[in-house]
């Protein structure tokens, strides 16, 4: 069976986020009134599985090993049947 996840990696709060901070002056001199923008990391991955819960859980090993580093970075998995 296959499955789709969408995997969404943002800093933890505390940790500096340069990319953001930017992002945010850069639209004040635009003229907008931001407070703050933060920035996250959005991966789609479709996945063969037996089930629901084995896309889970390739997918929290996924952010495990690879694409979150578990000291700075939060992540959410939303997993659709295809």
């Amino acid at each position: 069976m296959k499955y789709f996840l969408k995997i969404e990696v943002s800093l933890k709060p505390g940790h500096s986020n340069p990319e953001g901070e930017t992002a945010a002056n850069l639209l004040k001199e635009l003229g907008y009134q931001v407070d703050s923008v933060d920035v996250s990391k959005v991966y789609t991955i479709l996945l063969k599985a037996k089930d629901k819960q084995e896309a889970e859980i390739k997918g929290i090993e996924m952010c495990n090993r690879l694409l979150a580093n578990p000291t700075k970075d939060n992540y959410t998995i939303i997993i659709e049947e295809q």
